[in-house]
């Protein structure tokens, strides 16, 4: 796939104001979408005008654009809720949810780029094969249950429900993944890097105060930082930046488990520590 091109990020403006250039109601406007088309083998941005209503977001336009203009353009969603995660792309060189970006942050006057997601191949037009991400989930071992406890018997306080409650509303949409520059920028770190998505899984098992990995032989600090590619992330915040569940992904889950891969593997007294429980189990 040719790199798209990308407009200057959408800022935060209000909508200019004046008499409306669209169906003259005083709400509708035209606006100047600019929409990557093609698959694979390449492609090439494409004009549209199309109208825009007060309230809409930049699917509903995507959709409009489906309907008028070009039935055959390729877009993937489901909820329109941003909760499944489904119609991921870059909007002026930002990832965002086509559903959750109101078409009130741009200027009226704003030309809007669209295009799919730059970290995974091109389907097409507007649809990534984000294969790679379910690869890397299935790499990820699973909670351990603890030993002699059956369901409905698991006990936990509510600090550490509420720590680890925060990497669970994550909708599995790959902005993080996306904007992750480890990934974006550098084809070869696909095959030892997770990611920070599935980095935060494995921090949020490894404060899981149940889960029994340990006495599995499954160290996650060890395996975050041999298998997982923890090295990899210089911890810049894009991920966090992009989520729009709003989870502080480097603060609150690679910072931390950096900490505990770090001391687990070079300071002395925790070596020293796991190597006298380990003979006295």
């Amino acid at each position: 796939m040719s790199a798209p091109e990308t407009a200057p990020e959408a800022t935060d403006d209000p909508p200019a104001t004046g008499s409306s250039t669209g169906t003259g109601t005083g709400t509708a406007y035209d606006a100047h979408f600019r929409v990557w088309r093609g698959d694979i083998e390449g492609g090439e941005l494409t004009d549209f005008t199309v109208e825009v209503n007060e309230g809409e977001v930049v699917l509903d336009i995507i959709h409009r654009i489906q309907a008028t203009q070009a039935p055959d353009l390729a877009v993937r969603w489901n909820c329109k809720a941003g909760k499944c995660g489904s119609c991921s792309a870059e909007i002026n060189g930002r990832p965002r949810l086509l559903c959750m970006t109101r078409m009130s942050v741009f200027s009226r006057t704003d030309t809007i780029t669209v295009t799919p997601l730059r970290a995974f191949p091109v389907v097409r037009d507007l649809v990534t094969d984000v294969g790679y991400n379910y690869a890397k989930a299935r790499e990820v071992p699973a909670f351990v249950p603890p030993e002699g406890l059956g369901p409905g018997e698991y006990r936990m306080r509510q600090e550490d429900v509420g720590r680890s409650q925060e990497f669970r509303k994550c909708i599995e949409c790959f902005l993080c993944q996306d904007t992750c520059h480890v990934v974006r920028d550098h084809e070869e770190n696909k095959r030892p890097f997770a990611g920070p998505r599935f980095l935060m899984r494995v921090a949020e098992l490894d404060m899981h105060p149940l889960d029994a990995a340990e006495d599995e032989g499954l160290d996650r600090k060890s395996a975050a930082q041999e298998e997982h590619g923890l090295g990899y992330c210089n911890i810049t915040k894009c991920c966090t930046e992009v989520c729009p569940e709003g989870i502080r992904i480097t603060d609150n889950a690679l910072i931390p488990l950096k900490e505990r891969a770090a001391d687990r593997k070079y300071d002395p007294l925790v070596w020293l520590g796991n190597k006298i429980r380990r003979r006295t189990t």
